[in-house]
């Protein structure tokens, strides 16, 4: 069996809406791909304490997030029908109302999609060491837990 290799998942900044438009467009010439599901992640204008966020500021030990990505990758491929996978993160500053956080999943059928997706986007986030330090709009910063 051929070894995969470890894609990374990190893009510098948001996420640019054009991407998620292009990797659409790019699984029209699949034709054995049936459905599509997605998930964006986009920062909030959270109020903490009197504070609003005005952004994220996301890091990550890279390397380790893509393998740990990579193993929870793999056994979704294992245990859901699916076709196609992609899955980006944002790295660095992203402000209120930008995005994040894309996962894309396509399979023969709605069921592979539907079922696989949330279980892709929760392992993710219990799991891929991505930590975001949420900025008020005074500048002061705490880092945020994910719920």
């Amino acid at each position: 069996m051929k070894e995969q290799k470890i894609k990374n998942i990190f893009i510098e900044g948001p996420i640019p809406p054009e991407k998620i438009a292009t990797s659409i467009a790019n699984h029209q010439s699949k034709i054995g791909i049936g459905a599509h599901n997605i998930f964006l992640g986009q920062v909030r204008a959270d109020e903490i304490e009197g504070k609003k966020v005005t952004a994220i500021e996301f890091s990550a030990q890279q390397e380790m997030a893509n393998a740990v990505a990579h193993e929870i990758r793999e056994a979704v491929f294992e245990k859901y029908p699916v076709h196609c996978m992609h899955v980006y993160h944002s790295i660095g500053k992203v402000g209120v109302g930008e995005l994040c956080f894309f996962v894309f999943v396509s399979s023969g059928h709605r069921d592979g999609v539907f079922e696989s997706l949330p279980f892709l986007v929760n392992e993710i986030k219990a799991k891929v060491p991505i930590f975001g330090k949420e900025i008020f709009e005074d500048e002061t910063h705490q880092w945020k837990v994910n719920k």
